[in-house]
């Protein structure tokens, strides 16, 4: 998605400033990942979530190779290879492998019916499990992993979600947000099997059932890993670029191997940080679509998330340093009559976090006056009911 983003931009800035060649390894045209959850639930066919089919492409005089993955890089002689074959030179080349789901090496993970949930192709294999077996387990507690479960539970499966954390989604909720969850989507039908640490993977012929540390079991047709992604940096690696936990590169996007070489997205590393919401690799794609048009006025200087997800219809919104500390204080309000939960942390006279549940509005408000370290003392006693209750007192 950030690649054909970058495309995207540059066409805007110069559409004729380069012939473009685009690789995919998959063998259709771009999609949104993102509503990958809603085709699993049957909410969406596949079709309803391609952005750039092959008309696209070719209005924009693009060259687009599918089902080909570039398997090296030639830069001595500026040339990339694919699986095919196929070479084609460049002068500048844009690296947009993205991730790799993380599979645990656990015993028995490469039976059938063990499978990530990544792509169109993991949605298609957990839809025609569905069609024949019951017991789903997912293993993942995190947002993929929720939405996987809520697919799965949607198509008729009986469905148990595995953590390793004592609480869901613990990057995104503090405990009293994510124990709100749980209950709620308990109510529709999962099961949550908390702080379980998976030991091994079971059956012969496709998996049969999941055992865990403590001995325990339970039954499996279908095992479905979200536990996390790794970048996709193997290409990049082989090509001698310079490569920590992903391709290093500086404020213009490029790599700090190859100034010809430029990468955005989940495979990227700026300033220590790798990205995987879509906000920053939207500012990355501007960025690097100006330097590709030479207009090199644009820096990017990293990105300050916020995150608001809709967790199977659950709204819940987050942002900066939730956790707080010693120095710290909280203002909260909680209406479980209405399944409201709200969290600020402040240090001094700032906010510096946010959870917000079942109720997002004012989440972007809260997140501006994080980031320009507004001094909250004036609006504090209204503070947690909302913008709308607080400007008036500004005024």
């Amino acid at each position: 998605m950030s690649g054909i983003r970058t495309v995207e931009e540059l066409l805007k800035l110069e559409p004729d400033a380069f012939d473009i060649t685009v690789f995919g390894a998959e063998p259709h045209g771009n999609y949104n990942r993102i509503l990958l959850s809603p085709v699993l639930a049957g909410e969406k066919v596949f079709e309803d979530i391609v952005t750039h089919d092959r008309a696209w492409y070719a209005r924009n005089d693009i060259t687009l190779h599918t089902g080909d993955m570039v398997t090296a890089i030639d830069r001595q002689r500026r040339v990339v290879v694919a699986a095919s074959g196929l070479a084609v030179p460049y002068d500048r080349l844009l690296i947009a492998t993205g991730s790799r789901p993380f599979v645990i090496p656990v015993p028995g993970h490469t039976l059938p019916g063990v499978i990530a949930f990544r792509d169109i192709h993991d949605v298609e294999s957990m839809l025609t499990a569905a069609r024949d077996h019951r017991h789903a387990v997912v293993i993942g507690g995190g947002l993929l992993g929720l939405e996987a479960a809520n697919g799965l539970l949607r198509q008729g499966m009986n469905v148990s979600v595995v953590h390793v954390m004592d609480s869901l989604m613990e990057r995104q909720l503090d405990k009293p947000a994510a124990k709100l969850l749980k209950t709620a989507l308990e109510k529709r039908g999962m099961r949550f099997l908390l702080e379980a640490n998976t030991a091994e993977i079971i059956g012969s012929e496709r998996v049969t059932s999941i055992k865990f540390k403590d001995g325990s079991e339970i039954a499996a047709d279908l095992v479905v890993m979200a536990v996390g992604i790794r970048p996709n940096v193997e290409l990049a690696k082989a090509a001698g670029l310079h490569v920590e936990r992903a391709i290093v590169v500086d404020d213009s996007l490029q790599s700090l191997s190859d100034p010809r070489i430029y990468a955005v997205g989940e495979c990227v590393q700026h300033r220590k940080n790798v990205y995987g919401l879509v906000a920053p690799l939207w500012e990355q794609a501007k960025v690097c679509a100006a330097h590709l048009a030479g207009l090199g006025h644009r820096r990017y200087s990293g990105s300050v998330t916020a995150t608001r997800l809709k967790v199977t219809g659950i709204d819940l919104y987050s942002a900066g340093d939730f956790i707080g500390d010693k120095d710290s204080e909280d203002l909260v309000l909680r209406d479980p009559g209405r399944g409201v939960y709200k969290r600020l942390v402040l240090k001094g006279c700032c906010i510096v976090g946010v959870v917000l549940y079942g109720e997002v509005s004012d989440g972007p408000w809260y997140f501006e006056l994080m980031q320009k370290r507004v001094d909250i003392t004036a609006l504090r006693q209204r503070l947690l009911f909302g913008r709308g209750y607080c400007e008036p007192q500004a005024a």
